[in-house]
């Protein structure tokens, strides 16, 4: 880690690691970003290019950072990792031992691990972030180089904003990831899904008639970006998470106009408040899922004062049909929460969130088959476990499958199933996002097993033996390999 010169200070100082490693490049030219940015962005993504400096935009008045996330590599060093997978092995290590199985077994897995490498904010009172200082008619968010990322947007979005809002009874914090539409110089469109912890707050403050402070966080250090869309339990910090993955506390600052806290070494904030009771329409905007998201009322966020850097750094993201950076996010997740995804529900050996899925579309999940019905355990096991319970398409496998290799799993999915038997459909809760489902919130799901069949499931035919090369004749060809002059 410290060869990386991690953790990460702020966004400066990843992006000279980045650049450093060969994984930034600069464009100098001036670029709009009304669309030509995004298209940049995305022919990039899709090449498997670098993390871009746009130091030029045409519109704002700082330049913009993105594709920060776009490969696994990029992804390992924003968390000071060779490897993804190092850090859910932290967390396996610490978990131990076993705790109870179910919904409070990945909470307590979680609060354990943070108990034992606590490492909590630390309060400072001198800020980078607040070397500027705009208040009442001086906010401007203009200044902002705010992204329209496709023709159909309802305007401009800051798509990796992060936001900060307290429970109105229990004072508990949350931070979270959610796209801001731009209405006005100083009013933001806050599109915060159903499922998400800052509705639940919001709700609350509406219930006792309070305005509801909120704080926008741009351009944080690595870490906590990932932290703010980690899908944690509600009761968990997620500075404290931000904490343990640094291995360092992360500096925070009182705001200056809303009783709440922001990471002090962030390039921009946003405070202000939203009025109960007061919506306004907010987009389309085209998302990850491939398609433009309705118009539909969110709250509004008046914003009173706006604080920055002297020279800050405007940190976004571009959303798409996959691929794209947010993927980068996606499968961090999903290697740092196996550990306490099996707590949650033993019989799992490993998962994969495909990025065609889009994070709700589709798990692949492999068991160690014990007896019938395993695999159909499983899937339902996943439809009750907190944001798992959104995925719409589940393919269990038998654990000798590798399920992050999408032929040899398709090839089980497609010559291991007979689909009368083995498809199991449901109903539940979907994304938010989803378009498919005939009824908002809700939809049909399906659990394909494609493990090897039982005769006390029904399959009396007798499973058929893989074919599989001998051991000794797989040697003899790696020795002589050369030889053949292939």
């Amino acid at each position: 880690m410290a060869s990386r010169g991690f953790p990460y200070a702020d966004l400066q100082s990843f992006l000279a690691a980045l650049e450093s490693a060969g994984e930034l490049r600069r464009v100098t030219v001036p670029v709009d970003p009304t669309l030509e940015i995004s298209e940049v962005v995305t022919r990039t993504v899709r090449a498997g290019g670098p993390a871009l400096l746009f130091e030029n935009p045409t519109r704002g008045e700082m330049p913009v950072a993105i594709n920060l996330f776009g490969t696994e590599k990029r992804m390992a060093m924003a968390l000071g990792v060779e490897s993804l997978d190092e850090i859910g092995a932290r967390i396996g290590a610490l978990a131990k031992p076993e705790l109870p199985v179910g919904w409070s077994g990945i909470r307590e897995g979680i609060a354990k691990v943070l108990q034992l490498k606590s490492v909590p904010p630390k309060k400072v009172k001198v800020a980078p972030v607040q070397e500027i200082v705009l208040k009442g008619d001086q906010v401007d968010l203009g200044r902002l180089p705010g992204l329209q990322v496709w023709p159909g947007d309802g305007g401009i979005f800051h798509n990796f904003g992060l936001t900060h809002t307290k429970h109105p009874e229990t004072g508990k914090r949350n931070l979270g990831l959610y796209r801001l539409q731009q209405h006005s110089k100083n009013t933001l469109g806050m599109h915060w899904q159903i499922h998400k912890d800052s509705t639940a707050h919001h709700a609350v403050a509406e219930r006792l008639g309070q305005r509801l402070p909120v704080a926008i966080a741009i351009g944080a250090d690595p870490v906590v970006c990932y932290a703010a869309s980690a899908p944690l339990p509600g009761d968990i910090d997620e500075y404290l998470f931000a904490g343990f993955l640094r291995g360092e506390r992360v500096e925070m600052v009182d705001c200056l106009t809303v009783p709440l806290q922001v990471p002090a070494n962030a390039q921009v904030i946003l405070e202000g408040y939203l009025e109960p009771g007061e919506r306004h329409p907010e987009g389309p905007f085209g998302d990850h899922t491939g398609y433009y998201t309705p118009v539909e009322p969110f709250p509004v966020l008046h914003i009173e004062c706006m604080t920055m850097r002297k020279d800050p750094v405007y940190h976004s993201i571009i959303t798409s049909q996959p691929p794209q950076e947010d993927h980068g996010l996606g499968k961090a997740t999903e290697r740092i929460f196996l550990p306490l995804a099996k707590i949650l529900i033993p019989d799992i050996v490993d998962y994969d969130m495909p990025a065609a899925g889009v994070f709700h579309n589709c798990l692949i999940v492999s068991i160690r088959k014990r007896y019938p019905k395993h695999a159909q355990k499983v899937m339902n096991a996943i439809w009750g476990a907190h944001l798992m319970s959104l995925t719409k398409l589940i393919v269990v496998v038998d654990e000798d499958c590798n399920v992050h290799d999408y032929n040899e799993v398709a090839f089980r999915a497609f010559g291991n199933v007979d689909y009368a038997r083995d498809l199991l459909l449901t109903e539940g809760p979907v994304d938010h996002l989803d378009h498919s489902s005939y009824q908002q919130f809700w939809g049909g799901k399906a659990g394909v097993d494609a493990t090897r069949k039982l005769p006390a499931e029904g399959y009396t035919r007798g499973w058929p033996e893989e074919m599989i090369m001998a051991p000794e004749v797989v040697s003899l060809v790696d020795k002589r390999w050369k030889e053949y002059g292939l």
